[in-house]
């Protein structure tokens, strides 16, 4: 999860930029389809082409709907807001998914967790100082739409990955978003400019690595432990806004950003202790 947060945060810096010269659908779209490629030739090596047309299709549908929505929305609210605030507002997904792993995954979310995930978004809110106008924006307003649906994808993709291989996730997940946001973004597609093909190629390789390690992420783990790790976001939102924008975080958003990692630690520790004190039993 720490490197799916690093190669995303990347990514979402050039999914700002291109932003504002083009439709968000359409940035959407050039995510899917410039990292379509590099997923081929990933299936292709992993010798897994023979079995890309057996999976629960009803769940790779709906995990496809879910991705135009959240990116595209996303995409919009990133030329609306810094990438911090952006990241702030989204910090709720982590809490939905752990509070959606209860029903659908019947997961059993220890006390512990949710304290850690409590004290992890008073962070959030310490280092923005929320002043209420602002969150009902309409960048607000859409980052919090796509934090919800990448909540349900995340927690749907948990239910794939019990019958299905994370190169089918990770080829059905791009193919899907490059169809259906392709689709949608036809009738108002703006010519690419040859300057910005090297963002694109950028866009598509942050893309790719992100995808395979967060389906390995949770695969590997319980989402309601990992979610939690997404934390980490704020510390590469804030390094980007200094580098690329010049945007310069003050003292609450340093405090915050403390009490974030403070938590995220405190719960890898609470986890590995588990794991420890759990007895291993022989095949």
């Amino acid at each position: 999860m720490l490197v799916a947060v690093g190669f995303f945060s990347l990514m979402d810096a050039v999914l700002k930029t291109l932003g504002s010269s083009y439709p968000a659908m359409q940035v959407a779209a050039m995510r899917g389809l410039s990292a379509l490629p590099l997923v081929c030739a990933y299936v292709l090596w992993r010798r897994q082409a023979r079995g890309l047309l057996q999976i629960r299709w009803s769940l790779h549908l709906l995990r496809g709907v879910m991705s135009v929505g959240m990116l595209s929305l996303f995409t919009f609210a990133l030329t609306e807001l810094p990438l911090t605030e952006a990241y702030t507002l989204f910090f709720i997904a982590p809490l939905l998914i752990t509070m959606l792993s209860i029903p659908v995954l019947k997961e059993k979310v220890l006390p512990l967790h949710w304290v850690a995930i409590a004290v992890g978004f008073a962070g959030v809110l310490v280092a923005m100082r929320p002043q209420g106008a602002g969150f009902f924006s309409l960048g607000a307003l859409a980052v919090l739409a796509a934090a919800s649906l990448y909540a349900a994808s995340a927690v749907t993709a948990r239910v794939v990955s019990r019958t299905d291989s994370s190169v089918q996730v990770v080829f059905w997940t791009t193919a899907l978003l490059s169809i259906g946001a392709g689709v949608l973004a036809w009738p108002q597609w703006v010519a690419i400019q040859p300057e910005h093909w090297w963002w694109i190629a950028a866009l598509a390789v942050t893309g790719f690595l992100g995808g395979l390690a967060i389906t390995e992420a949770f695969q590997s783990g319980k989402a309601s432990a990992v979610a939690p790790f997404e934390y980490t976001a704020l510390a590469w939102g804030v390094g980007l806004d200094w580098l690329l924008w010049r945007t310069v975080p003050d003292h609450y958003t340093l405090i915050g950003a403390a009490t974030i990692v403070a938590s995220g630690i405190y719960l890898i520790r609470h986890e590995a202790a588990k794991d420890l004190k759990e007895p291993v039993l022989a095949p």
